[in-house]
């Protein structure tokens, strides 16, 4: 299956700190004034089998403030898609508009030339999953959903998100998949909790989805991101509760279930090898943030 946008090298854990080294953070402080204490509930987890996170996935207050400038940009990029986006325009003015309005704020599409990828933002209509191609052959057409998914690097800080818009009047029953698919996010969100597990996250998804009749995507997923524009870990969105990793204050990562109308079986385009499309050819909705784990929930970085 395609994997080119997922995954990331596992930094190296660093020598053992004692009390009163300077924290790992960068922080002016001694570590045991700092993350000595978390990093001791983090061993306990761990020592109890638990799934958890190095040190290299926990990102520091500076690095997070320079991801949530990044995200700024690209909600305002999608911002700027949504005001124009419309039935007649291809597939490949939405990149122009993306690439421009990115340049703009003297940043970069992280997407544009990553593992050869072609352009700087995906589109993935209708029954496309993720990962499509912008092109001046594919005219968006009343009655189309289409997933724009865009990201952007500002000063070295990486950014995520994505958004389905309708073209003009779509059939009741896209509007409700889109809507859903939302909703799916939203309960992914509201489950990010410091000491909590991606798979309690992952379970609100997956909930939502089955309730409503939809399915969730199994074998893509979500990933952190931040310093690079995939790094570890992979974030599933079928998970059970009380699995998959331990989350900490500092995490950084995206939430973007690709929830399909019918089966959750996909193939990939042999002709571009990128291009993600549902196996029944029903359509397929998405919604992504970048959300950082706090003391006390989530912040939504990039939306």
């Amino acid at each position: 299956m395609a994997d080119h946008f997922a995954g990331g090298m596992r930094a190296v854990q660093p020598h053992r700190l004692e009390r009163n080294d300077p924290c790992w953070c960068g922080s002016v402080k001694k570590y045991k004034q700092c993350h000595m204490r978390e990093d001791e509930k983090i061993r306990a987890f761990e020592l109890e089998g638990h799934i958890v996170p190095d040190r290299g996935m926990r990102k520091t207050k500076a690095q997070i403030d320079g991801i949530r400038e990044s995200g700024k940009i690209n909600a305002a990029v999608l911002d700027h898609v949504a005001q124009h986006i419309r039935a007649g325009m291809s597939t490949l003015e939405i990149d122009q508009l993306v690439e421009e309005k990115t340049r703009e704020f003297g940043a970069v599409p992280a997407p544009l030339g990553y593992e050869g990828f072609p352009k700087s933002v995906c589109t993935s209509v209708n029954d496309q999953v993720c990962h499509g191609i912008p092109s001046s052959d594919v005219i968006l057409r009343e009655g189309d959903i289409v997933n724009v998914d865009a990201s952007t690097i500002y000063k070295g800080y990486f950014s995520d998100s994505s958004r389905t818009f309708l073209i003009g009047q779509v059939s009741p029953e896209k509007e409700r998949l889109v809507r859903v698919a939302k909703e799916c996010m939203e309960a992914g969100i509201a489950q990010v909790k410091p000491w909590q597990f991606l798979g309690d996250m992952a379970d609100a998804v997956n909930a939502h989805a089955k309730e409503n009749g939809y399915s969730i995507v199994v074998d893509i997923g979500g990933h952190g991101v931040g310093l690079e524009f995939h790094e570890e870990p992979f974030v599933s969105y079928v998970a059970p509760k009380g699995t998959e990793m331990l989350m900490v204050p500092g995490m950084v990562f995206t939430i973007e279930p690709m929830v399909n109308m019918g089966s959750e079986e996909i193939c990939i385009d042999d002709s571009n090898g990128w291009t993600i499309y549902t196996e029944d050819g029903m359509p397929s909705a998405q919604w992504e943030v970048t959300v950082a784990v706090t003391e006390d929930g989530c912040e939504i970085l990039a939306w």
